[in-house]
């Protein structure tokens, strides 16, 4: 039987984390990377996100190289862009972004774009990409006042998060509910699975745990 590899989340995001851990993934090792994502000039969003998950993925498989990480590791990464056609939004850090963004999408619909890529140990990159589209209502600016003052924002794709109270916000959702989150559940499992990570094999054990 082949030994299950290791694996290596090149992410510092809890909440990426935390959708792995619902699934019953528990990376071995955790290898955040600080890379440049000023997209390139003319870069669609779609190609903005997949660039963005292999770059973080190839850091983070370079800085585990270094470390004499098991040799045998897998590496996950994912990036999630959100636009308007074809104007890509920040991640907002100011909440002036953040406030920009959210008179964007009110009353429309924008896409979210998520990209995920997986790094064997042979070298091969295996890559997935899911796009959403969501609509928001149109937004007062209460609601917009509100929202920025719970700091929800910060560090969202769009000045956003759904998981939150934004969720409130949301009149219609086309595509990955958890792909807005920053990983597709259903992307994730079938590239895991698809390099004997087999996940399903710790469902029993999260079970068991459940019952305590």
């Amino acid at each position: 039987m082949a030994i299950r590899p290791n694996l290596i989340l090149a992410s510092a995001s809890p909440r990426r984390l935390a959708l792995l851990n619902q699934i019953g993934v528990e990376p071995e090792f955790l290898l955040p990377t600080d890379i440049d994502e000023t997209p390139e000039k003319g870069e669609l969003p779609r190609k903005l996100a997949a660039r963005l998950a292999e770059t973080k993925a190839r850091a983070a498989q370079k800085k585990a190289l270094q470390a004499n990480y098991p040799a045998n590791s897998l590496v996950l990464g994912a990036d999630t862009v959100v636009s308007v056609g074809r104007r890509i939004l920040p991640k907002a850090e100011m909440m002036e972004e953040a406030r920009a963004c959210l008179n964007l999408l009110s009353g429309r619909s924008h896409r979210v774009h998520t990209a995920l890529c997986l790094l064997t140990p042979a070298g091969a990159a295996r890559k997935r990409i899911v796009e959403t589209r969501i609509r928001f209502k149109r937004l007062t600016a209460r609601e917009i006042e509100g929202y920025l003052a719970s700091a929800e924002w910060q560090g969202k794709a769009g000045g956003y998060a759904i998981q939150g109270i934004a969720g409130c916000f949301v009149i219609k959702l086309s595509g990955s509910y958890h792909g807005v989150m920053g990983m597709p559940l259903y992307e994730t499992m079938s590239l895991l699975n698809g390099e004997n990570y087999q996940i399903q094999s710790g469902w029993g054990a999260q079970a068991n745990l459940g019952a305590v």
